[in-house]
């Protein structure tokens, strides 16, 4: 990271003080200018956290590490002799919260797991939704019109991707994660504290996001630039492979439920928009195809729903 930025970092306990306001101009600046920031002091129990961690790790090792050098294997990836640009060097599984849980599908968590993660997910499902009455707050929106946007008529969407990206003896060759910005409507992660890789681009250059502990990393999807009008923006991220370490990462995903009406707030538009209005599960039925593309093609196919078979989909991704 250039030695003159500085990283959005944000201390939640400070809104109950003097230093709200100084506070909320952070958060809106961070939103503007960055996509993302960091949260300290967010309620959220340090020990749960450290538990999901360890759990995290301890079920990567017992479970999903053999899987994942199967996959290697498979994929011809476990020599990487010339660079890979369609695969991730990660591994994965993925929660869902709301509508539904599967909580209970998921093989070979055990109950202290299971139980930890649940707890956890309703614990940032509260932190979104104080989050977004924030932004509401900011952009001059009546309190509580980020979350009647998303929930539609059926209640948002919630879900969990939780991640480990184990040591890569070539990171020149391969991402852990490619390039993107997220779909959806808020991300909250939790990331290792000791290893790094996640990265943002801001003003043409890769940023590092340097881990915090105990902090909850938010960034903002393209949903959210959308309501804005652009005020606020869906930013490129990126996770570099490290040759020691393995990384932990659990992302969260509070998004608009699937009917529900995606536009533009009318408040935030003076003289039309540039961008679409829409119905959020069209829009991930595009995304899913063109996800490690740019996202302008994406909204001003959206415009046009019948234009999206002009975007030659490359990859499937996991939608919550």
């Amino acid at each position: 990271m250039e030695k003159n930025i500085k990283f959005p970092v944000v201390d939640l306990s400070k809104l109950n003080g003097e230093d709200r306001d100084q506070t909320m101009a952070l958060i809106d600046d961070a939103c503007q200018n960055w996509g993302f920031f960091e949260l300290l002091n967010h309620g959220i129990p340090y020990d749960l956290m450290d538990n999901i961690e360890r759990m995290t790790k301890e079920h990567y090792k017992k479970f999903m590490e053999q899987k994942f050098q199967e996959m290697l294997r498979s994929k011809g990836l476990d020599t990487l002799e010339t660079e890979v640009e369609n695969v991730d060097w990660e591994s994965t599984f993925f929660l869902h919260h709301l509508p539904q849980t599967n909580l209970y599908d998921i093989p070979d968590m055990s109950n202290e797991y299971r139980a930890a993660m649940k707890d956890f997910g309703k614990r940032l499902e509260n932190l979104a939704e104080e989050l977004l009455d924030l932004l509401c707050e900011n952009l001059g929106l009546e309190k509580g019109y980020l979350k009647k946007v998303f929930r539609g008529t059926k209640g948002p969407t919630f879900g969990t991707k939780v991640s480990n990206y184990p040591p890569c003896p070539k990171p020149e060759m391969i991402k852990g994660l490619r390039a993107h910005t997220d779909a959806g409507g808020l991300i909250l992660l939790l990331q290792d504290d000791k290893v790094s890789g996640l990265q943002l681009l801001k003003d043409g250059v890769w940023v590092d996001v340097p881990p915090l502990k105990h902090s909850i990393v938010i960034n903002l999807g393209d949903q959210l630039e959308v309501i804005t009008n652009g005020k606020y923006k869906s930013i490129m991220h990126r996770v570099m492979t490290q040759k020691e370490g393995n990384r932990m990462s659990i992302a969260s995903f509070y998004n608009p439920g699937s009917d529900a009406e995606i536009s533009p707030a009318p408040s935030l538009v003076e003289e039309g928009s540039e961008y679409p209005s829409f119905v959020f599960d069209d829009y991930m039925k595009l995304y899913a195809g063109v996800k490690f593309q740019p996202k302008e093609p994406r909204f001003e196919a959206m415009k046009n729903v019948a234009a999206t078979t002009d975007l030659n989909p490359v990859a499937t991704v996991e939608t919550f």
